[in-house]
């Protein structure tokens, strides 16, 4: 038989039982949850499955376009780990709308790539952190993209603004653009470009600087106002300053470059005046090594002399699409593999920058929404 006291005590505690199951979650505090909740999954995509970009500049023109919104895949090369895993969730290399870093260096790991489903071809249109900007940690840098001409193990050469690999010529992509002088005496208006898909365009005395394809030019020589059109381009063995490797023994231009062989993970170099004049940056810069020293045309690490290297990291070279206004490879050398974001696999959406949101018809480039990029 029950005592009282033990009757009380189950009434207590049925009582308290039934007001925790009753208890709701005020709205301010479901709106957190949700918030919270739908921060941490769009974290976890961004890292491990895709991540969204948008087109800033012209260098893929025209087979990206500014204003494109695109869908870069890291499944396709597998996701790296953060090397400063202290971000804000979602922010890009600033917090939004300041020049604050939205990280802190406090924290720095080893980068490692989990398996993807492909490897980088030769024609993939990449996305990856800029590897010049050396006073940021590698996944603090700037996203940049560009089309892969190179892979670990290939030897490039480029004549006459065509790339080789291996002694063979590489197949155009299909909207890639050059420089060409207009030349006329009548002022033309940006429409008159616009109406020809040409919207790369620097006015000079006497004419114009376009980038555009052959095809284009073609149409634009028909125009009665126009008086010639030639084609710009270097010169073999015109020494362009800031080409890579910025030596002036080479005689490098972005037209003519090469022959350069790519390095590959456990490639062994011989330490000598040429390599170094190549690989000196990639050495120092991004294989990890402490106390880089190059004296003369000998490498020393943590005070070793080094007569024979071996690369730690694969690496690519990158060229845009907009091959006369493109800053890529051939002017600050090759993108190291724990550099590598993701492929731009399809554009989800594109505006025209050039166009009012009242004419929504020209405003939204319609034909690119979901558009695969090849």
């Amino acid at each position: 038989m029950n005592s009282l006291k033990d009757i009380k005590l189950a009434s207590l505690f049925s009582f308290t039982k039934k007001g925790k199951q009753q208890r709701k979650k005020s709205p301010v505090r479901e709106w957190i949850d949700a918030i919270v909740f739908a921060v941490v999954v769009a974290t976890f995509v961004r890292w491990l499955i895709f991540t969204p970009y948008k087109i800033p500049t012209p260098s893929m023109e025209k087979t990206l376009l500014v204003g494109d919104y695109l869908i870069v895949s890291k499944l396709h090369y597998g996701a790296k780990t953060p090397q400063t895993p202290l971000q804000i969730p979602l922010a890009s290399n600033f917090i939004w709308g300041t020049k604050i870093p939205s990280y802190l260096t406090w924290i720095q790991l080893p980068v490692y790539r989990l398996p993807g489903f492909s490897e980088i071809k030769n024609n993939d249109v990449v996305v990856f952190h800029f590897p010049d900007e050396l006073e940021f940690p590698s996944d603090g840098r700037t996203p940049y993209i560009k089309r892969c001409i190179a892979i670990p193990g290939d030897t490039l050469q480029i004549k006459e603004k065509l790339p080789y690999i291996n002694n063979m010529a590489q197949p155009i992509p299909p909207r890639m653009q050059t420089s060409y002088l207009v030349k006329t005496q009548q002022n033309i208006k940006d429409r008159v470009f616009w109406r020809y898909d040409i919207t790369d365009v620097q006015r000079l005395n006497g004419g114009y600087i376009i980038q555009t394809s052959e095809d284009k030019v073609k149409k634009l020589q028909e125009l009665p106002f126009i008086d010639e059109i030639q084609e710009l381009k270097h010169e073999a063995g015109a020494a362009e300053p800031d080409a890579f490797p910025k030596s002036e023994e080479l005689h490098w231009n972005a037209d003519f470059m090469g022959p350069i062989y790519i390095p590959k993970r456990g490639d062994k170099i011989a330490i000598n005046h040429e390599t170094l004049a190549i690989y000196k940056d990639v050495i120092k810069n991004h294989e990890h090594n402490e106390e880089v020293e190059i004296k003369g045309d000998e490498l020393y690490i943590e005070g070793k002399l080094i007569r024979e290297y071996t690369f730690k990291l694969d690496y690519y070279f990158m060229m845009g699409d907009n091959r006369h206004n493109s800053l890529d490879s051939r002017y600050w050398g090759f993108v190291p593999s724990d550099h590598i974001i993701g492929k731009a696999v399809f554009t989800w959406w594109s505006v025209n920058e050039h166009e009012s949101w009242f004419n929504l018809s020209d405003k939204i480039r319609w034909d690119r929404i979901f558009k695969a990029i090849k």
